[in-house]
């Protein structure tokens, strides 16, 4: 290939690394740093041969993309490079914030489905419903492409139209829908209510920006009802920006406590964050649900309130990410999010449960050793952990789904069947007061009736792979008839399952029918009511003798055992 053939993409990107090499020359020898200089060389030497003599055309934008997420991806999962095209993607993640229509989508067979516009939004305004079949978009048939796909096209400015052509079900026609695009903004605060008699709830599922002003708002708004303690509910939370964790924690905690303090390699990251402004109620009584997604700022404020004995936290062991990211600006308007530090909570612990520091020869991470667990001191001197997420004061596992109702949502039969409930019914009662009855139950069952469900249960799955243990070993014959009476007894049966896990997928079926008619408020006021973990909550909470005692570290049953 002729060198005179370099693309003006690739002069430049070939000129940027001689610079770079050459401003670094400098930096790197008076610094003693000779194999930075020789790696950069290395690199810009061998993409210039790739481009030159590799037997086909290269994509350099696509190749050096590729080598930057090889190397950020040997450090940690956080550190990422954000080129142009993806940065209202980041922003979204960071304000919640985007230009669109407002609904989720999923794909359903060949194309995208309605599953729940917004409450308010353009979708809701302009008539779109959960179950609507999205055919084409400005006249453009959008058979067959991604969900991520379709969402990108629904995306755009504020105040654009865009024409959607809608297939409903109990239509036999099409329908036409313009929808004007709006800012749309996603509540950090989801939901806040009364869950029991002077108990009050907030949900925080992010923390964007402002998100502290929502809890701040949220909780005013309980106490003008009298509520007497909260329950704060994180759980699923993934995380979002340090100040704000620092902020929602400073609406419990009284001024001037330490929130957390991170510590990197440049000295400019190590900062102290206090709670510098008063806290609007630093004495109610606190409940903090946190679960095995709760992660990064969910932990701060989870930890910041078991290691200053403010509140009391139940469920499960949170996911454990003690990293900080910081964003620093790259050229073209790309940006790299990078780890730059590790947090530290009240008690001095860093609550990070794997070492990427420390890679295992396959490049695999492990966890913290238990030889490095190092034991720390809450405010009143109860004992907590480092090295492994945030551990709850008391311990209650998520209820996970059995086979049958897991395999009834991801076949969406659950979703379509709500989808023909709403045809049948106009409006159904409050979302606390309507019942899916055992009648409207068989109804389900009919309708499914036709539809095939390939799940295996793990008891089964199990059987199998001991009954092959004994075949190899040459157990099996003198258990066959036992393998085979067990087997036949854990072999799944639709019918049987309907029956046996039938108030689980009685409950499922409720919140989408619900949400129908009152949208994700609806759907999260019927999830709590059979929400077991809530339920205890409310127990602590109104045993003030136990609270008490676990703040204390006199419970016994609070001594990080799983409570059954």
């Amino acid at each position: 290939m002729n060198t005179k053939k370099i693309s003006r993409k690739i002069k430049i990107f070939i000129l940027s690394i001689s610079l770079l090499i050459s401003s670094l020359s400098f930096v790197a020898y008076t610094n003693n740093d000779f194999e930075l200089t020789k790696n950069l060389d290395v690199y810009f030497t061998l993409f210039k041969e790739l481009n030159i003599f590799y037997v086909d055309e290269i994509n350099p934008s696509k190749l050096i993309e590729t080598s930057i997420n090889s190397m950020l991806e040997s450090l940690d999962p956080y550190t990422n490079y954000i080129p142009e095209s993806q940065i209202e993607d980041y922003k979204f993640m960071t304000t919640g914030q985007y230009g669109g229509i407002g609904a989720m989508i999923r794909k359903d067979s060949n194309y995208v489905v309605i599953t729940e516009p917004y409450q308010n939004s353009p979708a809701h305004k302009a008539g779109l419903k959960a179950g609507d079949i999205i055919i084409s978009v400005d006249g453009n048939d959008i058979k067959d492409k991604t969900t991520s796909q379709v969402s990108d096209i629904l995306k755009g400015q504020p105040n654009t139209e865009i024409a959607l052509e809608i297939q409903r079900p109990g239509n036999q026609k099409n329908i036409n829908i313009t929808v004007k695009r709006e800012e749309i903004k996603l509540n950090s605060v989801p939901y806040s209510g009364i869950v029991a008699d002077s108990v009050g709830y907030i949900i925080l599922s992010r923390f964007t920006q402002n998100a502290s002003d929502e809890v701040s708002k949220a909780l005013k708004s309980l106490k003008n009802k009298n509520v007497k303690s909260i329950i704060l509910d994180l759980r699923g939370n993934p995380g979002g920006l340090l100040m704000e964790a620092v902020n929602i924690s400073n609406i419990f905690i009284e001024k001037g406590n330490l929130i957390v303090s991170t510590k990197g390699k440049v000295s400019q990251w190590d900062k102290e964050y206090k709670a510098t402004n008063q806290a609007i109620d630093s004495e109610i009584p606190l409940v903090v649900l946190i679960d095995r997604s709760s992660a990064s700022a969910s932990e701060i404020v989870s930890g910041a309130i078991q290691d200053l004995d403010r509140g009391v936290v139940i469920g499960e062991r949170s996911f454990g990410k003690g990293l900080v990211q910081t964003t620093r600006p790259l050229s073209y308007n790309a940006q790299l999010k990078v780890t730059t530090a590790k947090y530290y909570i009240p008690s001095g612990r860093c609550i990070q449960a794997l070492d990427y520091s420390n890679r295992r020869d396959d490049g695999s991470v492990g966890k913290i050793p238990d030889s490095l667990i190092t034991k720390f001191k809450t405010k009143i001197g109860r004992t907590v952990f480092d090295g492994g997420g945030v551990l709850p004061d008391i311990i209650r596992e998520s209820e996970t789904f059995s086979p049958i109702s897991y395999s009834l949502m991801i076949n969406n039969l659950i979703f379509n069947y709500a989808t023909q409930y709403t045809l049948k019914h106009d409006s159904i009662l409050s979302a606390n007061k309507f019942i899916f009855t055992d009648n409207d139950y068989n109804d389900f069952i009919k309708f499914i009736s036709d539809k095939k469900l390939n799940y295996e249960n793990v008891s089964s799955k199990t059987l199998d792979e001991l009954i092959e243990a004994a075949k190899k070993e040459k157990y099996y014959a003198d258990s066959e008839n036992i393998l085979n009476e067990l087997k036949e007894k854990l072999k799944n049966d639709k019918n049987k399952d309907l029956q046996t896990f039938k108030t689980e997928i009685k409950e499922l079926i409720t919140e989408e029918i619900v949400s129908r008619y009152y949208f994700q408020d609806g759907r999260i006021e019927t999830m709590l009511t059979n929400d077991p973990i809530i339920k205890k909550a409310i127990n602590i909470l109104n045993d003030k003798t136990k609270y008490n005692s676990i703040l204390k570290g006199t419970c016994k049953e609070a001594e990080h055992k799983i409570e059954k």
